[in-house]
């Protein structure tokens, strides 16, 4: 099978994208596949089309990569790839839909304030309104980005500002929400929109006051406690939780979801459909503790997305 491996991209995300997409191709081909990478440029379907793959494996992450948009163009031109659809992925990279959604069925979120440019009040008059309605500190960040990238922890009024300020480098749509302190877990799923498989519960520890993109990323930036060490009770409604968002948002063939266990219990932050594949990345992490090697795994990933396709397509 010929496996097209498309990474890099213009996103804030390309570094990580980059060494995602490495590791993904160098797996692939342990696996015995015909592989070959794409970065995400202008040329990028003529370069897709002489290739002729039967299937695209997609290492990227942030806009034009979990964002839907490579995943439409890929449907029309009629080429299977790993990973959720259209909506999924536009609505996990979106957080602020990502909550309403969530919430809508009673999943908890951490309460927030959602700002666009050119739509809201001024960054003064918003900052003042979180700070009233949700307290400090804060956590301000893009709506849509990931990898922690233009992420703010504000103590005070000026923090928020410059937070925003800070965001919006990133995106016109500025995220403002509580922060919730206590352990940071993440969950890695498997499998079918209705009934995915969880791989993992993952404790996350940084270094840092924050899982940033330093404690992601770097080596030695943050430890991996797997499985995550919380009551029996918690555990499970951490599972039935990140499960039930993996269904909302109808992502297939995995995921990660991202939760913080506070006081009250736990709270969904955001879902992630193109995780990272680092060496440093989680969802290695949680495939190795499930049973599979990292080649394994993408293998898995592969067989789904094309049996899939080929269902797909005889039923039409």
């Amino acid at each position: 099978m010929k496996i097209a491996v498309i990474y890099g991209g213009r996103s804030a995300e390309r570094e990580v994208s980059l060494k995602s997409g490495e590791q993904i191709i160098e797996a692939l081909k342990n696996m015995g596949y015909d592989v070959s990478g794409f970065d995400l440029l202008p040329s990028i379907f003529n370069d897709i089309s002489a290739f002729d793959p039967d299937l695209v494996f997609l290492g990227l992450h942030g806009r034009f990569g979990e964002d839907g948009t490579i995943q439409g163009a890929l449907e029309i031109l009629g080429y299977p790839y790993v990973g959720s659809g259209v909506l999924a992925s536009a609505l996990a990279m979106d957080k602020a839909q990502t909550k309403r959604v969530l919430s809508s069925m009673n999943l908890p979120v951490p309460a927030h304030r959602l700002a666009t440019v050119g739509v809201l009040p001024t960054i003064e008059d918003f900052a003042k309104e979180a700070v009233q309605s949700l307290g400090l500190p804060l956590i301000v960040k893009p709506n849509r980005e990931g990898s922690t990238i233009g992420l703010t922890l504000a103590y005070t009024h000026e923090e928020v500002v410059e937070g925003i300020c800070e965001a919006l480098k990133y995106d016109p749509s500025v995220l403002v929400e509580e922060y919730v302190k206590g352990m940071e877990v993440t969950v890695v799923l498997f499998g079918d929109t209705t009934d995915p498989i969880v791989l993992g519960v993952i404790e996350i520890i940084p270094k840092a006051v924050l899982y940033d993109y330093n404690s992601k990323y770097q080596a030695g930036g943050s430890e991996h406690i797997l499985p995550a060490r919380l009551p029996e009770p918690i555990y499970q409604q951490v599972e039935e939780y990140a499960k039930e968002a993996y269904r909302l948002l109808g992502c297939q063939d995995y995921a990660r979801v991202d939760m913080m266990i506070g006081e009250k219990g736990p709270y969904i932050l955001e879902v992630n459909t193109l995780p990272g594949m680092t060496s440093t990345s989680l969802v290695p992490d949680a495939a190795r503790h499930y049973g599979y090697s990292f080649p394994e795994f993408l293998d898995l990933l592969v067989q789904r997305a094309f049996a899939r396709f080929k269902q797909e397509n005889t039923q039409i």
